[in-house]
């Protein structure tokens, strides 16, 4: 059992729209929510679950709304809370922004949106994609010659509808990885992460299945296949296409995809990124209190672009002056900062910046702790984990050709460099 009514209140706690899927509730019960509330407040004892005598109260706040699930059953709580994110995600779409006056301008399309994501309790279709082929803002009324919903609706590929036609079919895949890191000033890695995301941008005519072959460790291990060129993914996260019994049983993401733009999967990595393979800018430390070296350690074939160094420099900094061997250095005070932009920064290069400050700064000596460097960047072409593509196929009844079409893109997270 998931909701049996939902709520969306204003921040005093009146009531802009309610939705009573079950019926096993009194309506009335919301006007207990927000003392609740109040008190839990005053008390410092907030909780993602509000209770009153046998009703439960489950809950997110989004900007000036509440969204409030009510049930009185034994309810999966992690259900419920996916659903009202998703709530929110869908009238994001429809509204741009999903706020107060949001929800009173479209009350009519806000309540058939409610109709249709939730029946007696249960998530419905949640896309919103399909959900804006039938409902409109104009609204929407099921009269004698109207528009029926698509069939998607009840089909069991809710996320696609059907007689999709293009004159050329492709498919685009992205492989993106971000690497969070933190490295001592002495070069030894802190912090160390990889989340990487598949994403596709699909463009099939018809009900196509496409099957994607990564070079999985837990799939080489079953097929005895060489370890050493396999990489073991963490935390991994499907789109609802993807057929999961199949992958648990033999690692095969099968699947049916959405039209268009979507997010096929997402993964972490734990592995430890050393200096000696680490991707983008590898090393970046300050030589002199006015001198800074940027040198990237990875293979000359790969280039990183856009590159961007803030150096955080003291607050009462004056009149500087820059030089550089490559790129831009300019003085961003609101930052407290020299930023240093680099176009195009090839592998194995060695870069370097000085920088010349009219005033000594009395705030220098007196700083114990200086803010680390940040570092943003983009390399194309490239993967810090080594996870590949091995195959995509796409089959189609129809037997159109399909191209398919594979980038690698590594990218910056929250890369950080500490000099003291």
């Amino acid at each position: 059992m998931a909701a049996s009514a939902i709520f969306i209140l204003d921040l005093k706690g009146k009531v802009l729209i309610c939705r009573n899927y079950m019926g096993n509730v009194n309506i009335n019960e919301i006007d207990n929510f927000m003392p609740i509330m109040m008190k839990s407040e005053e008390d410092a004892d907030m909780s993602p679950v509000v209770i009153h005598g046998s009703t439960h109260f489950l809950w997110i706040k989004h900007s000036n709304l509440y969204l409030v699930a009510i049930t009185k059953k034994n309810t999966n709580a992690a259900l419920v809370y996916s659903f009202l994110y998703k709530l929110v995600e869908v009238f994001t779409e429809y509204f741009k922004t999903l706020e107060e006056e949001s929800i009173r301008d479209n009350f009519v399309t806000v309540y058939e949106l409610m109709d249709e994501v939730m029946d007696y309790g249960f998530p419905q279709t949640t896309d919103s994609k399909i959900l804006l082929e039938y409902i409109t803002q104009q609204g929407h009324k099921l009269e004698v010659g109207a528009p029926r919903p698509p069939a998607t609706v009840t089909n069991a590929v809710s996320w696609r509808s059907e007689g999709i036609k293009y004159r050329k079919n492709e498919v685009f895949m992205d492989v993106i990885e971000s690497v969070n890191l933190l490295v001592s000033a002495t070069g030894s890695v802190l912090r160390s992460e990889i989340l990487g995301s598949v994403k596709l941008k699909v463009v099939l005519s018809g009900m196509p299945e496409l099957r994607l072959g990564l070079n999985d460790k837990v799939l080489f291990e079953i097929t005895g296949r060489e370890k050493s060129k396999s990489v073991e993914l963490e935390d991994v996260k499907f789109h609802q296409c993807v057929r999961l019994s199949r992958f648990e049983n033999d690692r095969t993401i099968s699947f049916i995809p959405p039209d268009g733009e979507s997010e096929l999967m997402s993964y972490r990595l734990n592995t430890t990124v050393t200096l000696e393979v680490l991707l983008g800018v590898r090393s970046c430390a300050i030589v002199l209190p006015s001198v800074l070296q940027a040198r990237s350690q990875f293979k000359s074939r790969s280039t990183a672009n856009n590159v961007s160094i803030l150096v955080p420099v003291p607050s009462d900094a004056d009149s500087p002056k820059f030089k550089t061997t490559t790129g831009q250095a300019k003085w961003v005070p609101e930052k407290s900062a020299v930023e240093w932009n680099i176009k195009s920064f090839p592998g194995g290069k060695e870069f370097m910046m000085r920088a010349h400050f009219g005033l000594p700064s009395v705030e220098s000596d007196e700083l114990q702790a200086k803010p680390p460097i940040t570092v943003k960047f983009e390399i194309p072409y490239f993967t810090v984990s080594g996870i590949q593509v091995r195959y995509l196929k796409i089959i189609e009844k129809s037997g159109y050709q399909a191209l398919p079409w594979v980038r690698y893109i590594t990218q910056s997270g929250d890369y950080q460099l500490r000099t003291n």
